[in-house]
């Protein structure tokens, strides 16, 4: 695939993926919100897994990588979920869109915490700015730790444990494929989400019985494209253009839920969520070393010539 076709799948992707935060908030409106996600995780995984049988590129897994696909399943799958479905059932589609914006900035300090990344003063500045993003949104302006609502709290949390999960994706990414990886995870995760769904929700199955055409079509798209495709697409596009260039693109994400959750959900776009807005992309640049790494690209770039 050439960069300017990568270019462009990452851009729809990224629609894709802030689409889906409204997609997802009407998922959970409808049906049991845990079970709902259960069947969609589980869903993609059997999507993920098909597509790299037919390409014939499916492979045995070590114990050791048995044990960083439990874990990133454990955090990436039902605690980033769970928070994610539990919590757009107590907040607005665009706070969660631009809360899960936090997600590379969150990944970032992950790796500065465990994995011995360097903390340089632009990704310090970063990562003020992404924290100060979130307290516009989640403060709505009133200025109180009160004003929280507990569905901004679980995006949060839901964030955090995607970040989480990152780690241990790229220890085991080190000897598999990252598209294997994310297919196991999420298999193994989606049986974790129909057990605690079978003890919070259990009248869960039978909330499947009273969704509508429309619904259920969006529960496909979020399912195959969002969640399957949409992350083995992404997971292509850090191999061929590397992780710094993928993570701005991220930026795009929040942007089209913001859209979305004003053009689909008719919710209103607040002031603070466009200063919140604003604040995130710049942390998001600056504190996942994206800026500094497309600054000594440019030196090499004029060194060379």
């Amino acid at each position: 695939m050439s960069r300017p076709v990568t270019y462009i799948l990452l851009f729809l992707i990224m629609m894709i993926w802030g689409f889906n935060v409204i997609a997802i908030k009407i998922l959970v409106e409808n049906f049991a919100p845990v079970t709902i996600t259960a069947f969609r995780i589980l869903l993609a995984g059997v999507v993920v897994m098909l597509i790299l049988g037919i390409k014939k590129e499916f492979r045995r897994v070590t114990r050791s990588q048995v044990v960083y696909i439990t874990i990133g399943a454990l955090t990436g799958i039902l605690g980033h979920h769970f928070f994610l479905a539990v919590g757009l059932t107590a907040t607005n589609a665009s706070n969660a869109g631009l809360i899960l914006g936090l997600v590379p900035l969150m990944t970032a300090l992950a790796a500065i915490l465990f994995l011995g990344d360097k903390l340089t003063m632009l990704r310090l500045i970063g990562i003020l700015s992404g924290l100060i993003g979130v307290s516009f949104i989640v403060l709505n302006g009133e200025g109180s730790l009160g004003s929280i609502s507990r569905g901004d709290f679980y995006i949060f949390l839901a964030v955090v444990t995607q970040a989480v999960s990152f780690i241990a994706i790229k220890r085991a990414t080190e000897t598999m494929d990252a598209r294997l990886m994310t297919g196991w995870m999420q298999i193994i995760g989606a049986f974790f989400l129909f057990v605690v769904s079978a003890q919070l929700e259990p009248d869960g199955l039978s909330s499947l019985t009273t969704g509508t055409p429309v619904v259920w079509i969006v529960f496909l798209a979020s399912s195959i494209l969002a969640t399957g495709i949409g992350h083995m697409v992404y997971n292509k596009a850090i191999h061929q253009i590397g992780a710094g260039e993928t993570a701005i693109f991220i930026n795009l994400t929040p942007f089209f839920s913001l859209t979305g959750s004003y053009l689909f959900l008719g919710e209103r776009i607040m002031a603070e969520q466009l200063f919140g807005f604003l604040f995130i992309v710049t942390g998001v640049v600056l504190g996942t070393g994206a800026f500094e790494q497309s600054i000594r690209k440019h030196k090499k770039k004029r060194m060379a010539s």
